[in-house]
Parts: structure tokens; C-alpha cells; sequence
């Protein structure tokens, strides 16, 4: 088992669809601790990077148990980390990750490790992910040319969407990603493009206004070409995060509360895998009252998801609609609006892969859960960080937290989206979960 610093410590190794090896869950169940956070990653490459996050960000929990005392109130804290097959585009910003795998210059292509990733994370798709490297690196000049970048990247991910069998049911977006390859490739792509100048991020200047007439230049949208393929991935591994946490991770949890039902969970989730261990709230079985708290770290998935009703305008339930109340305690959403994956990219591609209709002015419907916490549920407490610092969080029910004072470091297009090591989040873990509170 990996050193991180911080013991006891475990990994727990999700494939593709939830499946875990049974060595690894018995070492968690033979914990003799009272207390288990378990810490879901969201874009990663490797396990390396996963453990580097973990390290990271478990590094304060002893001293700030130290600080409350939790050693008298017979606190005994155990960590785990989940690992399961995601993928992140290797030249998005980390802010001070000291990995080096995480040190890749910007590229206007795909790197080598991304190219790498993307084939792991896509097997049998090889001369695929080849292709669409090949064309970012030439950028031609030529409608054609974008053309057969949206077949190459239905292509990549078709199979895996169809060969699934697990499909979100509501407006959460987690099986849209093969909608989004529009037949209008070329609006698409300028759509991005524009969304990547509103990050901040520079791309090649092209010609202004909509016009894409015979005789203007096109290789400006190869910028947004490129950010079509990152979304569609990644909505393909947020319906793989949805699985794994419902599939996996939620009868998991389920077997803990009947083999150690003394054992208080904790679950904690960045980004993606925010979405997974909200998830394993709809696998966890009727009954199980072992989860004792639930942590959202810019989860990228809908604001509406625990909605019982959603808006005007918009039909259904969320995908979680009350799953809050499996919760023997609180579940905690901090959001920042430095988060430009989640307040720019994410609601365009949302709508996108709902229903592209051209360039129209996004609503909240769009928003994500990391971008203004929840929503559409009552009651929810709205908190800021130093709020929560000063005086805990609610000890259940649904909790918005503005984490901006922290969550704020990174560069475009993802902004502060990855900005989640800090002790001031690792005291909402603890708050969250009542952890050494006398």
C-alpha cells in the first residue's frame, strides 16, 4: 500500500464498470478505526497522480484532529482512496501540484500523454486517438477536415456509451456526450472557441462575426475542435463515475454497514468524482445509515441533482431527487466562481449535449453543483468558508458552501477547478462529519 502520510491508509480499485478486487475490500473492512474518509479523485490519468492528490490533500487531517482534541473523544481516523478509470487532458493546470507527471506545457495538439491516456481510457480505439492527434497537430485549413474530426470522435466514444447499460434518467447530464458531435460541426467548434476566450485563454484569432464563407480562414476553430473532444470524453467519464459510484461504490459501502456497522463513513468527492460518491447514495441499500457525511469538492455534475422538483421550464426530478436523506448527516457542496471548467465550459457543454440549437444566451439550468452549490432543494443552508470555519455546518440536510476564498488559483481554461488542497476544506470534511467534536 502506497505511503501518503497518514495511517491507517487504503486504496480501493474501481474498473470500468464498479467492480472492485475483493483483497482490496476486505483491507477496508479489517480497519480498526471509527471513523473512514474516502476521497474520490476526478480527472486522472494514473494511479500515481491519484495517490499525489490524496497525499496532499490528507496532510492536515492528524494536525487539525491534534488541534480539537479528537484523541480524548477516542477518535481513531482511517483514509481511503478511490481509484477509478478516468482521464485528464494533461495540459490542464493543477495549481502547485508538485507531481511530475502534471508538469506538461500547454499544447495546442495532444500531447503525448494525453494521447496515451485517451487510449488507455479508450481501448481498441488506437488508430482513432492517432488520427485525431494527427489533425490537431496539422490544423488543415478545410471544412472536410473538422468534418472528419466529429466522426473520428463519435467513433472514440460510440462503444463505450452503447456497451454500458447504465444511463442517467433526468436532467443530470451524465450520458450526453455523443449528442454533443453536432452535424454542425463548424457552429459547434466556433461555439468553444468563443467559450475558451471567456476563460481567458488565448486562441488563434479568426475572422469576426459568424460568417464561415469560401476564402475565410477556419483553422481558429481547431482550438474549439480540440475542447469538443476534452468534453465528450469527459462526459463519457462522468457517466462512468455515475456507474462506479451506483454499481460499486454504493454496495460496497452497503457491505461495510453489515460486516462494521460501527464504522462512520465519510465520503468525499472532487469534481467527477464528486459525482461518483453521490452516486453511491442511489446504490447504497435501503437501510444502511452508515454514511455520516458527504463532501462535494467543484462537483461536475448538475446543480439540480437532489431536486425533487425541478424549475419551471424543465420536467422530472433530479437524478439524486432526495437521495440526501440516506445521509445520516450532512451533504456539503463548496463551489467558487474561480472555477471557469464549471461557470464557462461545463454549462455550454450541458446544453449542448441536451440540445444544440446554436448560439443561445445559457440559464441556471445549465449550471453545475461546483459552480453555485445546490439547488431547487428546501430547506438548503447557504454557508461561506468562513462561516463554516467559525461555527461547523448544519448536522443534516443539504449545505451550500462559497469556498472562493480559497478555491480561487489556476490557470485557463479550468481556472480554480482543480484548486481543492487546502486545510480550510479539509476542516469542512471534519465539520461535515462531526469528527473529534466533543
Amino acid at each position: 500500500m502506497a505511503d501518503i502520510g497518514v495511517e491507517p491508509y487504503r486504496e480501493i480499485t474501481f474498473d470500468a464498470d464498479g467492480d472492485a478486487a475483493p483483497a482490496e475490500r476486505r483491507a477496508l473492512a479489517d480497519l480498526d478505526v471509527t471513523d473512514l474518509v474516502m476521497f474520490s479523485h476526478g480527472w486522472n490519468n494514473t494511479r500515481s497522480v491519484a495517490t499525489a492528490l490524496y497525499r496532499r490533500f490528507f496532510a492536515p487531517f492528524p494536525g487539525l484532529l491534534a488541534e480539537a482534541g479528537a484523541a480524548g473523544s477516542g477518535v481513531r481516523l482511517g483514509y481511503a482512496g478511490i481509484v477509478w478509470p478516468s482521464i485528464r487532458f494533461a495540459d490542464e493546470h493543477i495549481p502547485d501540484f508538485p507531481h511530475a507527471a502534471l508538469a506538461t506545457e500547454p499544447c495546442a495538439g495532444l500531447d503525448p500523454a494525453t494521447v496515451d491516456a485517451l487510449k488507455r481510457a479508450f481501448p481498441g480505439h488506437e488508430v482513432t486517438v492517432d488520427a485525431l492527434a494527427r489533425l490537431l497537430d496539422e490544423r488543415p485549413d478545410a471544412e472536410e477536415a473538422f468534418r472528419q474530426f466529429g466522426l473520428l470522435t463519435r467513433e472514440l466514444v460510440a462503444d463505450d456509451a452503447e456497451s454500458s447499460g447504465f444511463t442517467a434518467d433526468t436532467v443530470d447530464d451524465g450520458a450526453g456526450g455523443a449528442v454533443l458531435l453536432s452535424d454542425d460541426t463548424l457552429g459547434l467548434y466556433r461555439e468553444f472557441t468563443l467559450a475558451l476566450s471567456d476563460t481567458g485563454m488565448r486562441v488563434e484569432a479568426g475572422p469576426p462575426g459568424p460568417s464561415f464563407s469560401i476564402g475565410r480562414s477556419l483553422k481558429h476553430l481547431w482550438d474549439g475542435a480540440k475542447e469538443v473532444l476534452r468534453q465528450t470524453t469527459y462526459y463519457e467519464m462522468k457517466r462512468r463515475s455515475g456507474k462506479v459510484g451506483q454499481l460499486g461504490l454504493g454496495p460496497l459501502l452497503g457491505e461495510l454497514a453489515r460486516t462494521r456497522p460501527a464504522m462512520r463513513i465519510h465520503l468525499v468527492g472532487h469534481s467527477q468524482g464528486g459525482r461518483l460518491v453521490a452516486f453511491a447514495l442511489k446504490g447504497l441499500p435501503e437501510g444502511a445509515r452508515n454514511v455520516k457525511s458527504v463532501t462535494l469538492l467543484e462537483g461536475a455534475f448538475s446543480h439540480y441533482a437532489f431536486a425533487e422538483r425541478l424549475p419551471s421550464g424543465l420536467g422530472g426530478t433530479g437524478a439524486l431527487a432526495a437521495l440526501q436523506r440516506r445521509v445520516d448527516g450532512p451533504v456539503v457542496s463548496c463551489y467558487s466562481r474561480f472555477d471557469t471548467a464549471l461557470g464557462v465550459i461545463y454549462p455550454l457543454a450541458s446544453k449542448l449535449a441536451g440540445d444544440y440549437q446554436g448560439l443561445l444566451e445559457l440559464d441556471r439550468r445549465w449550471w453545475a453543483i461546483g459552480h453555485d452549490g445546490i439547488q431547487s432543494v428546501s430547506p438548503c443552508t447557504e454557508l461561506t468558508l468562513a462561516e463554516v470555519l467559525r461555527d461547523g455546518v448544519p448536522d443534516s440536510g443539504c449545505v451550500s458552501v462559497n469556498a472562493e476564498s480559497v478555491v480561487r488559483a489556476g490557470g485557463p481554461p479550468s481556472g480554480a477547478h482543480s484548486d481543492i488542497c487546502h486545510p480550510e476544506l479539509a476542516r469542512v470534511v471534519l465539520a461535515a462529519g462531526r469528527i473529534g467534536r466533543t
